[in-house]
């Protein structure tokens, strides 16, 4: 019975109400500091991601733009030379000619070397062939010309 007419004493309640207060207080302080540097370093971010957002977008113009003007054909429009260097001109360009034309023939020749033992083999045999018919001319030659005195013996007699 002395339990149940036992009363709460309303100053220790209230006190324990208010410690729960100040702690939710403290809890929600420490949310919204949180908050507030993360909403800060956010911030911080972001204006960085715009930064290179519009650095980005700089390059992606210049791209464009200098894609334009590779595309753009360049040989029908006239080159912007100065009178003075229009003599330097002509002999740069017969020089060129000249250079492209000795580059095609070394070029040529570099090409042929791989064939060099091969070509060289065949003058090995080509001159061999040529010995043997120079041999066969010869042998020709005796003949006709003892031919041809007898010939002239048989026309003498």
């Amino acid at each position: 019975t002395l339990d149940l007419t036992r009363r709460r004493t309303p100053c220790f309640a209230k006190f324990s109400e208010m410690e729960k207060m100040v702690n939710m207080e403290a809890e929600i302080n420490e949310v919204h500091t949180a908050f507030t540097i993360v909403v800060c370093f956010i911030g911080e971010r972001c204006k960085i991601l715009q930064d290179m957002n519009r650095h980005l977008e700089a390059i992606l113009k210049q791209k464009r733009d200098l894609r334009k003007m590779l595309i753009k054909h360049r040989c029908q429009e006239s080159l912007p030379i100065e009178a003075t260097f229009h003599k330097c001109i002509v002999e740069l360009l017969t020089e060129a000619v000249t250079f492209i034309e000795k580059l095609e023939a070394h070029l040529q020749s570099v090409r042929r070397i791989p064939q060099i033992p091969h070509m060289m083999n065949n003058m090995d045999i080509t001159l061999s062939k040529t010995e043997v018919l120079m041999i066969e001319l010869e042998e020709l030659t005796e003949k006709i010309l003892k031919w041809e005195e007898l010939q002239k013996e048989a026309y003498s007699n």
